[in-house]
């Protein structure tokens, strides 16, 4: 007998490959069986989505470390874990631009200022005529994209004061990890606090500072650095971070110019 994984040759006898750890199945597809194979991936206390899910709370270093030094099968990949996260907020996004659409304008941000102006029509940020819905539509694309720039920030903070201990790419499975359980929290949040009424605009500011407060706890287990020696690699972190995003409306107002000129 054959693993369907791996190929590996097993014994009729065996029901896990010592290959590659999959589970032996003989029998044919059924519902039941895949329930079964949803309840042992998610449901039930033991599976490694909600382990993974609390020991990022609690032990971070645990998963992340575990990850970076070969342990494959005690924790979810960490590419599993952010599509996890990816397919919570592709379902944030269609409640919110099904069912809160009127929650999140920017209204809420500029109240009636805009109103006070003339020839706003053609103003893309009065609220108005902004489409959050449509930018909604991106924010998977977005989550994606911030990885490799936090990534690189948090490889260069480190590498500047000292702490070379991983290299570029364990600096984005750290962040894929931190990325992926943020997400999740937001998109669960964002959703449960909406349907009580809770404002957007509260509801983004808690949840930022929470995000910035995670991220520090993680980089001071994961290097199990003193207090003050990670509050000064965070916040290089986030100028870093800052300066990136700096260059990006930098670079995209040049084009836009450059666009505009064209035309004109």
């Amino acid at each position: 007998m054959l693993c369907k994984n791996c190929n590996t040759d097993l014994q009729n006898t065996q029901k896990y490959c010592f290959e590659c750890g999959a589970k032996v199945i003989n029998n044919r597809l059924t519902l039941k069986n895949i329930f079964e194979d949803i309840n042992n991936q998610f449901l039930n206390y033991d599976n490694k989505f909600i382990k993974t899910f609390l020991f990022l709370f609690t032990k971070p270093e645990e998963v992340i470390l575990s990850f970076i030094n070969g342990t494959r099968k005690k924790y979810i990949n960490v590419i599993q874990y952010f599509a996890i996260s990816l397919t919570l907020v592709g379902f944030q996004i269609f409640l919110m631009n099904n069912f809160f659409n009127d929650a999140i304008g920017l209204d809420e941000i500029y109240g009636d200022a805009f109103s006070k102006f003339e020839h706003q029509e053609n103003n893309p940020f009065s609220p108005s005529n902004f489409d959050y819905a449509q930018i909604n539509n991106y924010q998977s694309l977005i989550y994606i994209l911030t990885v490799p720039f936090s990534a690189i920030a948090t490889w260069i903070a480190y590498f500047i004061t000292g702490y070379r201990k991983f290299n570029f790419t364990e600096h984005v499975v750290l962040n894929l990890y931190y990325s992926a359980q943020i997400i999740i929290i937001s998109a669960v949040f964002t959703i449960i606090f909406l349907c009580f009424g809770v404002s957007f605009m509260l509801i983004t500011s808690i949840i930022t500072l929470l995000t910035f407060a995670y991220f520090f706890y993680v980089l001071k287990r994961i290097f199990n650095t003193k207090f003050l020696d990670t509050l000064g690699v965070f916040l290089l972190v986030m100028l870093i971070i800052l300066a990136f995003f700096l260059a990006l409306i930098i670079l995209v107002a040049i084009i836009g110019i450059i666009i505009a000129i064209k035309k004109g």
